[in-house]
């Protein structure tokens, strides 16, 4: 006969566990990585993941039922963000420790990025000190919504897809820092290869804006009294 105890402890682990089945699939995992960036629609995060609409909103109604996301609708469409900050963290925290135990992750990103030309990121102090300075030209390449819901204070909002038509904006004459979701997001990537195949002295930085805010570091958000 189960002791009062056990009963205790058999309700919390099972309650614990919720937050580990909804985590444990790597597609919603990717899913978080894209929210951690901002609220984004069904639609939007189905397009950046590569997956369906219906795997998508299935995999985001597993991750609701963990209560990790919550929805918001606008019309015809549903709005995702993450039900609090702290699962962000969560999310960072898990690929933090991934990096420090499993040697395959680090096998499949230097893989990855030695066929890029070896485009090496650029450690965040130096970095800091750049653009105190102004000494470089900090581009966030996301899209415009991620840039919007928080971004790298000094940084132009160049998404990958206008990067070719926005060249002329660039000068020539100082350093780009490139950086974008993170350090397993591509569009970084992407865009130092383009700038350094027009002639600009072009990195990209590993850490992306969550990485940032985690580090107590200050993270600015689109308003209009920004704008104006």
């Amino acid at each position: 006969m189960l002791t009062a105890t056990r009963h205790f402890k058999n309700a919390i682990y099972e309650q614990l566990g919720r937050i580990g089945k909804a985590l444990a699939s790597p597609r919603r995992l990717e899913l978080l990585d894209l929210l951690c960036q901002g609220p984004r629609t069904v639609e939007t995060l189905a397009h950046e993941a590569g997956q369906s609409l219906a795997n998508t909103s299935q995999h985001l109604q597993v991750l609701r039922a963990a209560r990790l996301v919550e929805t918001e609708k606008h019309g015809l469409y549903v709005t995702y963000r993450l039900a609090d900050e702290k699962v962000c963290t969560l999310y960072r925290e898990l690929r933090i420790l991934a990096e420090a135990r499993l040697h395959e992750i680090h096998a499949v990103t230097r893989e990855f990025f030695d066929q890029r030309d070896e485009l090496e990121p650029v450690d965040r102090d130096a970095l800091v000190a750049r653009v105190r300075s102004g000494e470089v030209t900090l581009l966030d390449v996301r899209p415009v919504e991620e840039f919007e819901a928080g971004h790298i204070p000094g940084a132009v909002s160049v998404p990958l897809e206008d990067l070719e038509s926005r060249l002329a904006d660039l000068p020539h004459d100082r350093e780009v820092v490139a950086y974008c979701r993170g350090p397993y997001c591509v569009l970084s990537a992407k865009a130092v290869e383009t700038l350094r195949a027009r002639g600009y002295c072009a990195i990209r930085m590993e850490e992306g804006v969550p990485d940032w805010r985690a580090r107590g570091l200050p993270v600015e958000v689109y308003t209009k009294e920004n704008q104006s």
